[in-house]
């Protein structure tokens, strides 16, 4: 299994070069401190064993570095063990094992609680100094010849107020709310505290046993751009992560991958975990069952209220059981189309109220959840008046009112200063939020008499074609050109905005929303700008709006199986495409959908092959679509991934 060929539909096709694995406590349940990520000894020994008789080879930092550097080959299915925390265990129950197997390995420390003299502060829990490994033992480890020393920070392992509202989240990757200035830590302030804090454990470990890491192990697998270069600047080239898979030729050496060993995986789990990571299915394997949640439903100027509302919305996510929530960031109280708020601190649009994080985080560490998206427009913005990109707006030239027309306004991509302005809005997004991808609203299109702005024509003119729209369109050879260029600006610049986030938010997935037209008549591209084959080639999904009541289909399976079969013949089609069904007829004054007709569709598109499903609106306060039939219909279809969560990791653990 080991050398089986990465699934065609993946993102990286290179071939897996070699996969970490990340061990916490080795010992009995009854001893350790978090079970959740302890392995028995017996257990622990019998993984090594297994890996050893399967074929697999280990290795060490330095094999890793001579890879890349130097081109020298790594051996055939490579594997790297760490350990994280430094407990005591490791030397007690691991290392004879590492010892008689001759395995090398890297333990992660924390200098903070190497450096405590009773108690350690263990994500604000007071314990024994004895369960973390001590001077003499680490020595001795590194000694052996296995063992190389790895930064865990000195004081990152925690959390830190991450929002006004009193939630914790990971030390490295979050700007810090403080309080007494009711304002957020600048980043000047946080890059700071970050370099103070890994030059602080360097310097420790370097004193306390000898050895300057050159690995950082990020605490909860959490890192961004800014602290993974404090880390290079610190001579920390190598990065280990939480973010799941195997890693191949085109992995950062300062962004590696390790699966996270729990206390429920088998020896045959390990092998099972790297095939199937190996192949590294679109979200590694992830089936997806999404809600789609208006933040609007939930924000309510009472606090008692909102906590209220909040509190009911985490209770249905799990009744429901989804693992994927699109999450609403912006505000449209007028209805037009275009979002006037948002609900996270930045520089160009107002605040509704800073909410977003905090719902965002809530699901991802007190419900079943394993991504959260942020639900975001692309250029469907409404600014401020005296924003100097309020006026760069779409130019649509309307010639038959019976036409396709967008219907809300937006801000023309071809504007310099709009562009500026909604990368601006993204990076707070990521700098303040903690999310797993973005959704980008179905904003992200543009007519076949749009846009004659002055930018858009002086675009227009850039790729060789006349200026104005009218006598592009009465050129048909030109009009085809002028179509497939916008479809490709627009999807460039979504790109453009989700390398933004990545950069905050490693790892993220993209999603964007689709008309069903797109996927059912040929010639839909050219009236919105809009391409399901590059769609599905350049998103990581492709939420379709599979919504025949909208679409005025005489026959809804009719339109389901045409979907399905259109999609289909689209190389990954099913890989990557959310089918995102409706919950009320907005053309019969929003009636709700029939829980049982809803069911029902699912089961069908399942039966089909369709492997990720949504829904929306979902109206918490009138049980609709009903939580436990959802449950249910989402129940028939299996997660594709081996039972192995792989999740965002909390400072809960």
């Amino acid at each position: 299994m080991a050398n089986d060929l990465p699934n065609p539909c993946s993102r990286d096709r290179n071939f897996n070069e070699f996969t970490i694995f990340s061990y916490h406590e080795i010992a009995e349940k009854s001893e350790t401190l978090d079970s959740t990520y302890a392995v028995s000894a017996a257990n622990f020994e019998a993984q090594m064993k297994w890996l050893i008789d399967e074929g697999y080879h280990f290795i060490k930092i330095d094999d890793i570095i001579n890879a890349r550097k130097h081109n020298t080959p790594l051996p055939s299915n490579a594997v790297l063990i760490t350990f994280d925390d430094g407990y005591q265990s490791v030397y007690d129950n691991a290392f004879p094992i590492l010892k008689k197997y001759q395995i090398p390995t890297v333990i992660a420390l924390v200098g903070s609680w190497l450096q405590a003299t009773d108690k350690v502060d263990f994500d604000g829990h007071l314990i024994d100094r004895s369960k973390f490994l001590s001077q003499n033992e680490i020595k001795e480890m590194i000694a052996s010849g296995l063992v190389e020393v790895g930064s865990h920070s000195y004081f990152l392992h925690r959390g830190v107020l991450g929002n006004s509202q009193g939630n914790m989240e990971p030390a490295a990757t979050t700007r810090q709310w403080l309080p007494e200035k009711a304002a957020y830590e600048d980043d000047k302030n946080y890059q700071q505290r970050v370099y103070e804090d890994l030059k602080t454990n360097n310097d420790f470990l370097k004193k306390y046993v000898g050895q300057r890491p050159r690995v950082m192990v990020w605490p909860y697998g959490e890192y961004n751009t800014d602290v993974r270069k404090i880390a290079e600047n610190l001579a920390m080239p190598i990065g280990l992560t939480l973010d799941d898979g195997s890693n191949t030729a085109i992995t950062p050496l300062w962004g590696l991958r390790r699966i996270l060993v729990t206390q429920k995986m088998l020896n045959t789990d390990m092998g099972l975990n790297m095939w199937e990571r190996n192949k590294n299915y679109t979200d590694g394997g992830l089936t997806t069952k999404a809600m789609h949640i208006d933040l609007d439903y939930i924000y309510d100027p009472n606090p008692e209220q909102l906590n209220k509302n909040l509190s009911e919305l985490l209770e249905r996510i799990k009744r429901v059981n989804a693992n994927t929530v699109y999450l609403q960031a912006f505000a449209d109280p007028d209805a037009n189309g275009a979002a006037n708020f948002v609900y996270f601190p930045n520089r160009h649009v107002p605040v509704r109220s800073d909410l977003f994080n905090r719902v965002a985080w809530q699901i991802k560490t007190r419900t079943q959840v394993t991504r959260v998206y942020a639900w975001m427009p692309m250029i469907a913005w409404e600014l401020p008046p005296d924003n100097p990109a309020a006026n760069d707006k779409v130019v649509t030239l309307q010639v038959d009112q019976k036409h396709l027309n967008m219907g809300y306004p937006r801000l023309s991509p071809f504007s310099p200063k709009a562009r500026k302005v909604i990368r601006e809005v993204y990076e707070d997004l990521a700098k303040f939020s903690v999310i797993d991808g973005i959704l980008f609203h179905d904003d992200v299109t543009l007519s076949d008499y749009e846009d004659d702005s002055e930018m858009a024509r002086a675009q227009y003119k850039k790729w060789g074609l006349k200026a104005s729209i009218e006598d592009i369109r009465n050129d048909r050879s030109e009009f085809l050109q002028w179509t497939r260029h916008k479809t490709a600006f627009l999807d460039d610049f979504a790109m453009e905005l989700a390398q933004i986030v990545n950069d905050y938010r490693p790892g993220i997935k993209t999603a964007r929303n689709l008309y069903a037209q797109v996927a059912l008549n040929k010639d839909a591209q050219e009236w919105y700008a809009q391409s399901l084959s590059e769609s599905i080639q350049r998103y990581d999904y492709t939420a379709i709006m599979a919504m025949p009541y909208m679409e005025k289909a005489d026959d809804a399976g009719a339109f389901y199986n045409q979907l399905v079969s259109n999609i289909k013949d689209q190389e990954c089609g099913l890989d990557r495409t959310v089918f995102e069904l409706q919950t009320v007829n907005w053309r019969n004054n929003s009636e709700p959908i029939s829980p049982q007709e809803l069911s029902l569709t699912i089961q069908h598109l399942y039966d089909l092959g369709v492997n990720h499903i949504a829904y929306y609106p979902d109206d918490l306060y009138h049980n609709n679509p009903n939580a436990d039939l959802m449950k249910q219909a989402f129940a028939k279809k299996a997660i594709r991934m081996y039972p192995f969560n792989a999740g965002g990791v909390s400072p809960k653990k």
